[in-house]
Parts: C-alpha cells; structure tokens; sequence
C-alpha cells in the first residue's frame, strides 16, 4: 500500500495536500490523523504553533492495477504501449495500442491475448470487493476475430447443407464459441452445439434433423 504523510495548519489543509501530491481525490485514500495541530504559547499562535499531520493511504483502483499489470508486461516483451479504457456491455474494455509488433501480445488466434486476459483479471479482482470483468483488446483483434468466425461459422453452414455431415470446428474459447452459437441460432437448416472439455471444448454445426447437446 502507498502511504504518504503531509501537514498543515488544520487536518483538512494537511488532507489537501496529500492529495495534491498524488492527484487524488478523497474517495482514492483513507485517512489517519496523526497529530492533531495546536495553538502557540498563550493560544496567540507565536511561539511553538503545531501543524496537523496526517497519514493518506492510497486505495488501490483495481483497474489502473491491471493497466499497470499490462504496461509492465509489455515492457518486459521490449513494448512501448499505450492502454485505453472504455465501458462496455461486457465489462471494462482495455485496448491496447503502440509501436512495435503487437502480434506478440495476441498470439496465434489470439491465444496469448487471452492469457493475458485472464491474468488481468486476476490482478483487478485482487483489488475489488466485487467481481470485476475485464476484456483486453489489441489492434482491434476481437473485433476482426469476430467478424472472421461469423463469415466462418456461415461458409460451414452452407457446408454442412451442401453434404449433411456435420462439421466440428477446433477447439476455442468460450467467447469464440460464443460468437458462432449467436451467429447460427437462428439458421433455419442448422444448428449448433459444443462437445468436449476445456481447453478442448469444441463447436459442432449440424443439420437441424440430428439432435444435439447445448452448450
């Protein structure tokens, strides 16, 4: 935990000056009053007139921790990288962005992206008394990943009515296969569900004649 100690005429001029320090507001700190100031000699505040002093601590805000977590990461890959943040439906969205090869932080089919996801998530929550949800974002890879799957998930429907064998796709995460269920469910010739265990979970199209599981 960051602590800092300031002074000041009165607790509430010393409290203003802590968070001037960090830039903070009120919300952002606890406080602890350690001295309590006093008038000089006589209360005519001449000779030996004490200032407040109190202890500011710093409470962590979950998500500049993981925007940290990220910034170090990126560091370490030899990455000088920029992090955004927005609300979404999903959650809070951190999209990456900077000089250098990217890729690195995405992975093949965003596979290190999505490990990095998942300790960012871990490191908000560390900090949150309630569930955080964070979606991490690079070069707009989710957005093109997505539409990628949906013309995928299409041109294998129209396989899967072509032969009327199903198709079982490679195994994805759970939001990819996310965006293939959503993508199909309202097909009239097919339908979808998921076999499998993580991380091998995998997404089957098939015709509606056959029964199938749910995900």
């Amino acid at each position: 935990m960051k602590k800092i100690v300031a002074s000041g005429k009165t607790i509430e001029d010393a409290v203003r000056s802590g968070l001037a320090q960090w830039n903070v507001t009120e919300e952002r700190v606890k406080v602890s009053v350690l001295e309590h100031p006093a008038k000089g000699l006589f209360g005519l505040g001449l000779i030996g007139v004490k200032e407040a002093k109190v202890e500011l601590e710093l409470i962590p805000d979950p998500t500049n921790e993981a925007e940290q977590f990220l910034l170090e990461v990126a560091s370490a890959m030899g990455l000088s990288v920029t992090v955004e943040r927005k609300q979404t439906r999903e959650g809070t969205l951190l999209s990456i962005s900077g000089g250098g090869d990217l890729g690195m932080l995405i992975g093949r089919r965003g596979q290190t992206l999505d490990a990095l996801q998942y300790l960012v998530n871990i490191v908000a929550n560390r900090y949150s008394d309630s569930h955080l949800r964070i979606v991490l974002d690079a070069e707009d890879f989710r957005e093109r990943r997505r539409k990628t799957l949906e013309e995928l998930s299409e041109r294998l429907a129209g396989r899967v009515i072509r032969t009327r064998k199903e198709v079982v796709l490679e195994p994805m995460s759970p939001h990819e296969r996310k965006v293939i269920h959503s993508q199909l469910q309202n097909h009239p010739r097919v339908k979808t569900y998921s076999k499998g265990d993580e991380p091998n979970r995998r997404v089957v199209i098939a015709l509606r004649e056959k029964s199938s599981i749910a995900e």
